[in-house]
């Protein structure tokens, strides 16, 4: 039986999670016997980054493109074979600039999901063993910051991004908003490279180090601005309670 404790917290029994493994086995060879099978020469032509022969592939059957790039994206989220770079521009080719960057960053999501699912309820005993407990801790502290702050840096793999959050405790909606954040900041920038808008001489990760010290930056700049005024506040109290204890004193004194 499969029980919903709280939103982000399920429970599965022993024979469920066998019936679960099984499941994700034969869709998982399924889902790579349809790639490799029926389109075999596509998926080459997708690692090659050859995106006027795919367009002219797909060019009488949007649905299939669509369908077809949803998978490619579970795959980039699962073993990061692909780079995201290529799987954006792709998109944004068959789909224009705005869909193609709605399906790339709504796919993303429903792949990273799909990854951490399974991962937290179905692999992690295996998983867990081989990655360092303080590592693991400092990332459950961490929660939702890992995760945004993982997404917008672009030297870590999407795929490790999923699994590691799968292994630990972090909340699912804490995974969930993290990568729906920096994946969404993370796209826009990956966007402008296809639509002419950056430089194509800027690769992904030269993009991503921009947008990770930009927003390093800014969140530095808050912090310190939050603390000069918590610290200005801490003040204004400490001497508006010195004056009341002033004024009272004096009161007692004329009593």
């Amino acid at each position: 039986m499969i029980m919903n404790n709280k939103w982000g917290k399920l429970t599965f029994n022993k024979d469920n999670k066998v019936k679960l493994k099984f499941l994700f086995a034969i869709t998982l060879l399924l889902t790579f016997f349809f790639l490799f099978i029926f389109n075999r020469d596509l998926f080459h032509l997708i690692l090659e980054g050859d995106i006027d022969t795919i367009r002219s592939h797909f060019a009488d059957n949007l649905l299939k493109a669509y369908a077809i790039m949803g998978v490619i994206m579970v795959i980039q989220n699962s073993f990061t074979i692909i780079p995201l770079i290529l799987v954006i521009s792709i998109n944004i080719t068959l789909f224009g600039i705005v869909y193609g960057f709605l399906w790339s960053w709504l796919t993303s999501i429903i792949a990273a999901v799909l990854v951490f699912i399974s991962v937290r309820y179905l692999f992690k005993d295996r998983l867990l063993n081989r990655f360092r407990s303080e590592n693991l801790t400092n990332m459950e502290k961490r929660g939702f910051s890992y995760v945004f702050h993982a997404r917008i840096f672009p030297f870590v793999p999407t795929s490790l991004i999923n699994i590691l959050a799968g292994v630990t405790s972090i909340r699912f909606k804490h995974f969930l908003f993290g990568t729906m954040l920096g994946n969404f900041l993370f796209f826009i920038v990956l966007a402008l490279i296809p639509a002419g808008i950056l430089s194509i001489d800027l690769n992904e990760y030269e993009i991503g180090m921009i947008l990770f010290l930009c927003i390093t930056l800014f969140l530095g700049i808050r912090r310190v601005y939050r603390h000069k005024t918590r610290s200005k506040q801490s003040l204004e109290e400490t001497i508006q309670t010195k004056k009341e204890d002033v004024l009272l004193e004096e009161k007692h004194k004329s009593n």
